[in-house]
């Protein structure tokens, strides 16, 4: 998400090449199969990439009971030799990735050659029209439904670009009388656009979330953290930081605003944390399906041979019950599948008694 590394070049060297921790459940596109085929792996190759990935996910991964285990299950791998005949790059990442699954389930966690192409932007056969991306990474579409705002997002990008375009919709179109956010399609970011656009949003300062990072994996890069992400006491080796919105000072007219945020099964990372503080603050109604449960943060691990794999390093979660969506995702408000959620949106807001609002009790 958007912790933003101060110099994540140098540091995490153990952690070597994490682009910037995210809550993002997809990797960047890279280049096509044919390319990462196009090398063997031999039996040695496989043992120095396990080895490697098995000392990060000890020394690293959110849950060191995991990581461990993780660590523990990679080394009996190696000395029985599983995946001596998995040549293959994509193949073998592949094959490693399950073996970890299968270990203890993880949203994020994967293995995989540098150019390999990110399996996890294909998108499923059975997957609804309503949470297919249908343009480039971030704000898809901003637009008015009569006088309602509407705002689709797939992805929320590091940058601020996506942030700074949703927030001018915004305010031209602060007039409306409800603003839905579509997130169907969003499978996850960075924080920088919610940092953007929640202040229009709240009257008071709102807890959303509370983010634990192991401290093990901090100290090999100090992260740059914006002004939201507020320091808390925590455990031995645990990082504590609560994700707090300040409302803007000069622009109050959205503040009482209904808001809506709609949710599919594809809805991950970035965008559950979004769901889940607004569900927490009681600022949005939640319409639509189950989030897809991919509820820990981390970033991206350089290794032997061209590989790669993204290592949660942290998790989010609701500080008053202790529980985050991992595995288990966010449930909406008014289920209904996800090509109707929209429309049960709209629906909802024209059954609201006049002048009710999505606004919090000021958490």
């Amino acid at each position: 998400m958007s912790i933003r590394p101060a110099a994540f070049a140098a540091a995490l060297a153990a952690l070597a090449a994490i682009a910037a921790p995210a809550l993002s459940a997809d990797a960047p596109a890279v280049a096509p199969a044919a390319t990462a085929s196009a090398a063997r792996l031999s039996p040695t190759d496989q043992r120095e990439v396990l080895a490697r990935l098995a000392e990060v996910l000890a020394g690293r991964f959110a849950d060191a009971d995991t990581g461990r285990r993780y660590a523990a299950r990679l080394r009996e791998q190696a000395a029985r030799g599983d995946y001596a005949k998995l040549t293959d790059p994509v193949a073998f990442g592949d094959a490693v990735t399950a073996g970890l699954q299968a270990v203890a389930p993880d949203g994020h966690l994967r293995l995989a050659p540098k150019a390999a192409p990110a399996a996890s932007r294909s998108t499923p056969a059975d997957l609804p029209a309503s949470a297919r991306a249908s343009g480039p990474p971030g704000l898809e579409e901003a637009r008015m439904i009569g006088d309602v705002a509407y705002l689709r997002f797939n992805e929320f990008p590091q940058d601020t670009r996506t942030g700074e375009a949703a927030r001018a919709f915004l305010l031209a179109h602060a007039a409306a009388r409800a603003v839905i956010f579509d997130l169907r399609p969003h499978r996850g970011g960075g924080q920088a656009t919610m940092d953007a656009i929640l202040p229009l949003f709240y009257g008071q300062p709102a807890t959303l979330l509370r983010m634990d990072t192991r401290a093990d994996a901090e100290a090999e890069a100090p992260l740059e953290v914006g002004p939201t992400l507020v320091r808390q006491p925590g455990p031995d080796g645990v990082i504590r930081r609560d994700h707090i919105i300040q409302p803007d000072p000069a622009e109050t007219r959205l503040r009482d605003t209904p808001l809506y945020a709609l949710t599919s099964r594809r809805t991950a990372s970035a965008a559950e944390h979004l769901v889940l503080g607004l569900k927490r603050t009681r600022r949005a109604v939640l319409v639509g399906e189950t989030t897809a449960g991919a509820g820990r943060f981390g970033g991206f691990v350089d290794l032997p041979h061209g590989f790669r794999a993204f290592v949660p390093i942290g998790r989010t979660y609701d500080p008053d019950t202790g529980l985050g969506w991992e595995g288990r995702g966010v449930a909406p408000d008014i289920a209904v599948p996800a090509d109707d959620a929209l429309a049960a949106a709209l629906a909802h807001l024209d059954s609201r008694p006049a002048g009710a609002s999505t606004a919090p009790a000021n958490p």
